[in-house]
């Protein structure tokens, strides 16, 4: 898959990564000769969905440009159990500096990747999307939302700076739904206008101000259902607002909510509740 445009930092956070690691020397890669060659092979021990190559290749690209990666497989692609994923040749000191950071990125990627390609399965045949938030490990904003892309979910606003999303709190301070969106509106910022609801009588406020988004926070299935009624209709009627579930959705649950008819549910857990992936890289003679 293509980076989006918003994956400005990779070089950035991988050099955070390595400099963390690395410090002012790799004591122990010293052990082994300066001019022994080595290559090495990195396998999945567990079925999973990849994501990080292009973090992979900037890690050994800052440590040793001369470091070969030779991938077998892409991001977005589902693997197996012992699947090769990508191949090493090169010094042996610096395949071995750059191992553990280069695992860290492909591993908490592709785990990040491998969850939300379990609730799109989960709802697959429903329409509903799967939709991240900004409930990401700081530092890893930008990698964790392609993450969701190559897992096949969708991305919310990237941050605060492309998105207005109205909340429980900015209600509570602005006065009241009404006066929240008022001033929005009154912004003229360009980006998209969204807003939570915990009530039917919220959402119609919302949908009544015909805002980009409308997410119901919480509600009971029933209202769930009434709400998607009322946004349906709202759109037939020539209004735009998508309407998206939010509020602690599970893989036990995300199926009966999708065929609600919501158009998008958004999980926080994809990206923040990170299992890695279990990798191994195997070293072997040049």
């Amino acid at each position: 898959m293509t980076l989006p445009a918003y994956v400005t930092d990779l070089d950035q956070v991988v050099a955070q990564a390595v400099a963390e690691d690395v410090g002012t020397c790799d004591w122990t890669a010293r052990l082994v000769p300066a001019d022994q060659r080595a290559s090495a092979r990195v396998i999945s021990r567990e079925a999973a969905v990849i994501c990080g190559t292009a973090w992979v290749n900037a890690v050994f690209a800052r440590i040793d440009p001369s470091v070969i990666v030779e991938w077998d497989v892409a991001d977005g692609q589902r693997v197996a159990p012992d699947q090769q994923l990508y191949r090493l040749h090169g010094a042996a000191r610096s395949l071995l500096t750059g191992e553990r950071t280069a695992l860290n990125f492909l591993q908490s990627l592709s785990g990040t990747a491998t969850a939300v390609r379990q609730y799109v399965d989960a709802v697959a045949g429903t329409g509903a999307a799967i939709v991240d938030t900004r409930k990401t490990l700081p530092g890893l904003r930008n990698a964790q939302k392609y993450a969701v892309l190559c897992g096949g979910g969708q991305n919310h606003r990237i941050g605060l700076y492309d998105g207005i999303l109205i909340k429980e709190n900015h209600i509570a301070a602005a006065g009241g739904i009404v006066n929240a969106i008022a001033a929005a509106r009154a912004l003229d910022s360009g980006v998209p206008l969204m807003t939570e609801a915990e009530t039917l009588d919220e959402a119609r406020a919302a949908l009544a101000a015909d805002v980009d988004l409308l997410l119901v926070d919480e509600f009971s299935n029933a209202d769930i259902v009434e709400a998607v009624r009322l946004t349906r209709a709202h759109r037939a009627a020539g209004g735009r607002t998508l309407i998206e579930y939010s509020g602690g959705a599970t893989l036990a649950t995300i199926r009966q909510l999708a065929e609600t008819g919501v158009d998008r549910i958004s999980i926080g857990a994809i990206t923040k509740h990170v299992r890695a992936i279990d990798l191994s890289m195997r070293f072997s003679a040049a």
